[in-house]
């Protein structure tokens, strides 16, 4: 699917520079600004590689990848220096980065031949597993395993509306927009609001 490269290159980008605004509110020094937004730009993607079998890596097939991380992360960690509220920043590229993420791993993953139940797995896993990796690196419990604003759910909706759209006959890039503004809508509600599913915890 040709029209995935493009959305991709735009998820690594948006999703490297949530990666400096999360280490930059841990007061991380540039090279630690660095490998949060690696990790948040390509764990997603990496893992949903290694489950389908796709080789090489995407970042590693697509060498400016990592360049580019690379000068958004230097650039970056010296201008949000100067930024105040990043927290309330945060919420923008998550969303979108996601959104983004998320359709790309449900598209590769139909190319690849899985079942829609699978691929739409795929595609949360590319979604939201950069985001668990960046939260273990800064210390802390990853926001999709905790009582917080719908992350996950958000993605699934959104890989669910992009297979059916494609399912039936609609074009690919309709249905890709279709997929992102639902996520990006999605989450943002879900942070505006606080919907998030209770704790579960041992009786007693």
């Amino acid at each position: 699917m040709a029209a995935l490269v493009p959305i991709e290159f735009l998820a690594v980008i948006v999703c490297s520079i949530y990666g400096v605004l999360l280490a930059a509110r841990k007061g991380m020094d540039v090279m630690g600004v660095f490998a949060v937004a690696f990790v948040v730009a390509f764990g997603g993607g990496t893992l949903r590689d290694l489950f389908l079998d796709r080789t090489p890596l995407f970042w590693i097939a697509n060498a400016h990848y990592p360049v580019i991380v690379f000068v958004i992360a230097i650039l970056s960690g010296f201008i949000v220096r100067y930024v105040a509220h990043i927290r309330r920043l945060l919420v923008f590229p998550d969303a979108l980065g996601m959104a983004l993420f998320t359709l790309t791993g449900t598209g590769y993953a139909l190319e690849a031949g899985t079942s829609l139940f699978v691929a739409a797995l795929l595609g949360v896993i590319t979604g939201t597993f950069g985001g668990v990796l960046g939260d273990v690196i800064c210390n802390e419990v990853p926001s999709l395993f905790v009582p917080s604003p719908l992350n996950a759910t958000c993605s699934f909706a959104g890989a669910w509306l992009y297979i059916g759209l494609l399912e039936m006959d609609v074009p690919n890039g309709y249905a890709l927009v279709a997929g992102i503004v639902l996520i990006v809508l999605f989450r943002l509600a879900a942070v505006r609001w606080n919907w998030c599913f209770p704790a579960v915890r041992e009786p007693g």
